[in-house]
């Protein structure tokens, strides 16, 4: 069975992928671009040549370069020339190294064929493409020890691969290679591989500045093993092992965030006389980051509350909807773990030790992987009476296993991980790119798959949800890739 759905998951990605790149050639080939300044492309300044040799099809290298819009400029121009400007550095640097590292060693041959910076699109295009068939991968794995249903992971995870910011995951964005180390880092991390897990998030915050809030499952992991150590075991030094092992992996991932913005510091600030310095630099916290979002794009608390930005609210406003139901949905089945960040269960067992991350496997479980094993049989069995008696009054779908629903206490962290982000989203950026922005957080699958199997409204949800899905890549491949805003 495991098998079996790993092909699914492959074959479907892969032609979710054929799908929107096919979509992304018709509509080029059928509708004018609203902006055709797509193939303009300056010599990098730190170059004093600008001529380039001849290629030998120039109408395939025109029709690459063509399809380089919006953002994957800017990652394309970094991948060439390197960070020039101030704005450039609001672009972090994994996806154009990659980009950059891919186009001198795989497809360096096509360099005289179709011309570098076309070479440069192309590798951006294949890593995306690829990274994004990985992600789901790790999204069905993760799916499995959280769910403990493989068929409510691999609906969850069908539901990812035509997910309505697909558009994104096959352009030159950076949200493929993002859900490829944020999901593939998190299911390491649930499997106990947290070296490994540590790494994968870390690269993350090397892709996207939304990758250094990924230690906060870090945190989380270290706040229940300190309490298990300290409270449970009585064991002192235990406690200070586990909380020096936390803070240098949750230091791990914050190092490459940290190391963006001291690298922009020295390019721009230093060397230069007190008339040109720029403000952020003489902060007391001189974040390059935060400048350029506020200063270039308007980015702030608020700012973004205006009559005229409504249109974008109502595009962001069916993820937003669904982000804030799955909130809610998730915290309604068992407050108390919730308000007490996991460190209480039920209010029949208040002396429950908390469970952590998994560190032991529960071979009752049939599933391959490593998963949380419950305190005591006693407590097991008032845990499947507790959901039983919930799935009588409908808080459960009754066509899954009540033995199997999925721990609270392990998807408190990514709820709170999401409740974070929405927010953000909300009040802080320009609303339109919350469907992006929120579309690598699994538990807006999970709920989304939980609707599809709903007692008496299932069909009714399923027929929304696809629909939504089914317009958004419509759109998306539509506007976005004839230069036309979307999200």
């Amino acid at each position: 069975m495991e098998t079996k759905h790993n092909r699914m998951i492959i074959r479907t990605a892969m032609a979710s992928r054929l799908l929107l790149i096919s979509l992304i050639v018709l509509w080029r080939s059928l509708l004018r671009p609203y902006d055709t300044s797509a193939s303009i492309n300056p010599t990098c300044l730190s170059s004093s040549s600008s001529s380039s040799p001849p290629i030998l099809f120039p109408r395939i290298a025109r029709a690459i370069e063509d399809s380089i819009v919006w953002d994957s400029v800017y990652f394309v121009r970094i991948a060439q020339c390197g960070y020039e400007y101030e704005q450039s550095y609001a672009f972090f640097p994994l996806l154009p190294l990659c980009i950059s590292l891919f186009s001198h060693t795989v497809f360096a041959p096509l360099i005289p064929v179709i011309g570098y910076r076309a070479v440069l699109g192309l590798s951006g295009y294949v890593i995306n493409n690829i990274a994004f068939v990985l992600a789901a991968s790790y999204l069905y794995k993760l799916s499995v020890i959280i769910l403990k249903d493989r068929e409510g992971a691999l609906r969850a995870t069908i539901l990812f691969c035509f997910n309505p910011a697909s558009i994104f995951y096959s352009s030159i964005y950076t949200e493929s290679l993002y859900s490829l180390f944020s999901i593939g880092g998190l299911y390491h991390l649930m499997s106990g591989a947290d070296h490994f897990a540590t790494l994968l998030l870390a690269l993350s915050g090397a892709t996207r500045s939304n990758g250094v809030i990924n230690a906060g499952y870090l945190c989380y992991q270290t706040m229940h093993k300190a309490y298990d150590a300290l409270f449970c075991k009585r064991h002192f030094y235990l406690t200070v092992q586990v909380l020096t092992a936390g803070a240098l992996h949750c230091l791990c991932i914050l190092v490459p965030f940290i190391a963006f913005q001291a690298y922009g510091y020295w390019n721009i600030c230093l060397g230069h006389i007190p008339v040109e310095t720029r403000p952020w630099c003489t902060a007391r916290f001189p974040l390059l980051y935060n400048y350029i979002q506020s200063h270039y794009w308007g980015v702030g608390f608020l700012r973004y509350f205006q009559v005229k930005q409504l249109p974008n609210f109502l595009l962001a406003s069916p993820i937003l909807s669904l982000a804030l139901c799955s909130i809610v949905h998730y915290v309604n089945l068992r407050p108390e773990v919730y308000i007490s960040l996991g460190f209480r269960g039920s209010p029949e067992n208040k002396n429950l030790v908390p469970t952590t991350f998994p560190t032991v496997t529960d071979k009752r479980a049939d599933s391959g992987y490593t998963l949380a094993a419950p305190s005591s049989g006693i407590e097991q069995e008032d845990q499947i009476l507790r959901r039983r008696k919930r799935a009588i009054k409908g808080y459960v779908p009754v066509t899954l296993p009540v033995e199997n629903e999925f721990s609270d206490k392990l998807v408190l962290p990514f709820i709170l991980h999401l409740g974070f982000m929405a927010a953000t989203t909300f009040f802080v950026m320009h609303v339109q790119v919350a469907t992006r922005f929120l579309s690598a957080s699994p538990p807006l699958y999970w709920f989304a798959s939980y609707l599809m199997v709903s007692p008496g409204t299932g069909k009714r949800w399923g027929y929304l949800i696809w629909a939504y899905c089914a317009a958004y890549i419509f759109l998306g491949s539509l506007l976005f890739a004839n230069f036309y805003p979307f999200t």
